[in-house]
């Protein structure tokens, strides 16, 4: 559950700061925390978004509730209503703010006296340096970025302002990581990406000489790794949003606010384009070209180009949505549409099986497929 804020928030100063209109409550009265529905108690605020969560909103007992006016009668009779369009975004909002009443203090002093920076580092103000991180010849970190404990920031290497990065980070030299992002613990960036020649039976590397270049406002999760490109750099554009354990391989361009969850493998020199929402272990093969706005579910494998928006499914082969979710209903048939087939041909020969036989077989078809 999350942790109380330091202080008191009334609804009227919520309201004020983000929008909205009071129900069922008055301005004076506060939370001190954020909590789901089923969770949430006396002091609490929470939100609700969608009409299956009915049955959790009316045993809630959170003190006021972010909700849309269509929903707001599914709250008990004494609960506050924040009322407004999109539940969602603005609990996201709201929960952003609380997030920084809570953030730690930053560390005193704020570069640890064991971290090892080069003196010709560029280090500006208000930085906070972990302990045992490492900023190596010609790096720059701009103003008010984090590094954390056992960092490693390369040659060259520039760091954004207002960029944080957690423990353990990786930064190869030459590498741009832009402002306001957050890489979690345990990712690299600007590895060597997987360029091999075949030479006799034998492989032979191809050195890797583009980086990699992350926009402002990117958040990386836990344990990614970012090839740096072979020759161009492998591109992050703007605001995208990258769950734990992903590869992205080099030469890689991904388009602005593109989001991609857990355990996505993006193969050498694909280009996503904006906008697009990649699903958990889905697979994009190398050099396939995907445009902006298009939606590809968990598990899918990305075989050709995609040229035109849209929701994709599917390993073999990747089509529409819509036909995919087709042919899997009627992939669930072949079974009693091979049993259909079988007896159709015995007929046609002649041949009768068992008696019941056919008809037992057909009653095992879901009717609903």
């Amino acid at each position: 559950m999350a942790r109380p804020l330091p202080r008191e928030i009334s609804l009227g100063e919520l309201i004020e700061r983000f929008g909205g209109e009071l129900a069922g409550g008055q301005p004076g009265q506060t939370v001190r925390r954020l909590a789901s529905l089923a969770a949430a108690r006396q002091g609490d605020l929470g939100f609700l978004s969608a009409a299956r969560h009915r049955a959790e909103a009316a045993g809630t007992g959170a003190s006021a509730v972010i909700v849309t006016p269509g929903l707001a009668d599914a709250l008990p009779a004494g609960t506050a209503r924040i009322l407004v369009p999109d539940p969602y975004a603005h609990f996201a909002a709201v929960a952003r703010w609380f997030a920084q009443m809570l953030e730690p203090p930053p560390p005193s002093p704020p570069i640890h006296p064991s971290a090892s920076i080069d003196p010709s580092a560029s280090i500006a103000a208000n930085v906070s340096i972990g302990a045992h991180a490492v900023i190596e010849a010609g790096a720059q970190v701009g103003e008010g970025a984090s590094i954390g404990a056992g960092c490693f920031v390369g040659r060259e290497v520039r760091v954004g302002a207002g960029t944080r990065l957690h423990p353990g980070v990786s930064v190869y030299h030459d590498c741009i990581v832009g402002a306001r992002c957050i890489v979690h613990a345990g990712s690299v960036i600007g590895s060597d990406g997987f360029g091999f020649a075949r030479e006799a039976g034998r492989w032979a590397k191809i050195p890797q000489l583009g980086a990699v270049v992350i926009g402002d406002e990117v958040e990386i999760g836990s344990n990614c790794s970012i090839d740096r490109g072979a020759l161009e750099d492998t591109v992050i554009g703007d605001g995208c949003k990258l769950d734990n354990l992903i590869q992205i391989g080099h030469n890689v361009v991904i388009g602005e606010h593109t989001a991609l969850a857990g355990c996505v493998g993006v193969a050498g020199s694909a280009r996503i384009g904006r906008r697009c929402m990649i699903g958990g272990s889905a697979g994009i093969l190398g050099h396939l070209e995907i445009c902006d706005d298009v939606v590809i579910s968990a598990m899918s494998l990305v075989t050709r180009s995609i040229r035109q928006p849209g929701f994709y499914s599917g390993v073999f082969p990747l089509m529409d949505n819509a036909g995919w979710e087709k042919a899997a209903a009627t992939l669930r048939q072949l079974p009693g549409l091979r049993t259909r087939l079988r007896r159709l041909e015995r007929d046609a020969a002649g041949v009768g099986g068992a008696p019941g036989e056919s008809a037992q077989q057909d009653n095992s078809i879901d009717p609903k497929d």
